[in-house]
């Protein structure tokens, strides 16, 4: 190996941030490894850098025989022509030389060993450097688009991708855009290391926070939890360490400032801060973030009826209902919206639902046995049915088909 290429091995190394005793080593075991396979034990390899000289040098013993076969033989004439004048067949000498003195086929077996395990170790330093990095937010340019609609993105010394499924829908960049993303995972590939970046995790938005609102990123208000309908809206849950820090003012800062800078970096993206409760009641309140909440009913299958005004109805569900879908992820339960009305009438059908026949006034034996003959066996079902339907039955007259449905009406 020439002086020059050990030098440019060296400056490769400042230039990917490897250490250069770390390359040295390298460049002694490519060397030594490509050797020793041509070579006998006898030979006494030593493969050493000389610094002075600034290349690799080799120093091993040839057998002297009549006519040289191959590395680690040396023929009689040449070996007391340029060695020993009265050298003799059988004994070794001991020779040095530079690797560039070796056959180009040996010196490219080396300088690919040595591309390889370069190679490797970067791939090495970069996952380190990103596992470091991992769970968090890194900033970069984007450098190109792939075929399927992925940014490829410059971090600075590695290329990073953000792929279709981890985009925020409607949003858009063109080659050259900077932007930020959340390091979701590094995966190897083939012999390649790949960065993948996020948009729409969750965490994406919490490490914006944590960077943007100096009490979180202090400790002193905690983020319980997100749910996130990315590109449309964000739920945060906040709870403060101290009951005198007020969480909405300090993460809306100054005139509004800071959750606007959060908006601006999610392209709109509307965000809703809700104030954690230990009452569940109050905590779907404040999940939902509406006014007019007239009564919150917690059920026991670990769901919710929340009842208000019509006006406020909608706001609670939201576009597209993700108000009270984003509301009950953060809740962990279902949360049904009702107006008052509606609620009566939810109410009034379960009672009928769960309610025999016999319990509805004017219902007698003979009544209830032709109603059960015909499928009808619960308040409900007589409120259900149409008049018509009521009065086809055997024995039941219009009269009577009047009074059941009244009277169902109203159970």
């Amino acid at each position: 190996m020439s002086a020059n290429m050990l030098d440019a091995l060296n400056k490769l190394a400042a230039i990917k941030q490897l250490n250069k005793d770390t390359i040295q080593t390298i460049i002694l075991e490519a060397v030594t490894s490509t050797l020793q396979k041509r070579l006998e034990p006898e030979a006494g390899l030593q493969v050493y850098i000389d610094e002075l000289a600034g290349c690799v040098k080799v120093k091993f013993k040839s057998l002297v025989v009549e006519r040289e076969e191959g590395l680690g033989q040396i023929s009689l004439i040449d070996a007391r022509n340029d060695y020993y004048h009265n050298v003799q067949l059988g004994e070794y000498i001991e020779k040095t030389m530079t690797l560039s003195e070796f056959e180009p086929k040996i010196v490219k077996t080396v300088q690919k060993i040595i591309q390889d395990k370069i190679r490797q170790l970067e791939e090495e330093k970069i996952q380190n450097d990103f596992n470091k990095q991992k769970h968090t937010i890194v900033t970069g340019k984007i450098k190109a688009i792939d075929d399927y609609g992925g940014y490829i993105i410059d971090t600075g010394h590695v290329d990073a991708l953000l792929p279709v499924d981890e985009q925020i829908e409607n949003e858009f960049y063109r080659v050259g855009d900077n932007i930020k993303a959340y390091v979701v995972n590094i995966r190897t590939q083939k012999d390649r290391v790949v960065i993948i970046l996020s948009r729409t995790n969750p965490e994406f938005v919490k490490k914006l926070f944590e960077a943007e609102i100096p009490a979180i990123f202090s400790g002193e208000i905690k983020i319980r939890k997100i749910v996130r309908e990315p590109g449309i809206r964000t739920k945060v849950e906040l709870e403060a360490e101290d009951p005198k820090v007020d969480p909405i003012v300090a993460c809306v800062g100054p005139k509004g400032t800071r959750i606007d800078s959060l908006r601006k970096e999610l392209h709109g993206e509307q965000i809703d801060i809700v104030l954690h409760s230990d009452d569940p009641e109050k905590m779907i309140e404040n999940a939902l973030g509406v006014e007019g909440i007239k009564r919150v009913i917690i059920e026991r299958n670990h769901s919710a009826s929340v009842i208000l005004d019509e006006a406020d109805k909608l706001m609670a569900i939201g576009k597209q209902g993700k108000n009270v879908k984003l509301a009950a992820k953060l809740v962990g339960m279902k949360i049904d919206i009702y107006t008052m009305a509606e609620f009566e009438e939810k109410m009034a059908k379960e009672r009928r639902t769960v309610s025999h026949i016999t319990e509805l006034d004017g219902v007698t034996p003979k009544i209830a046995e032709t109603l059960k003959q015909a499928g009808y066996t619960s308040v409900q079902d007589v409120y259900m049915a149409s008049l018509e339907e009521l009065c086809n039955l055997e024995g039941m007259g219009q009269k009577t088909a009047e009074r059941l449905k009244e009277a169902a009406k109203y159970f």
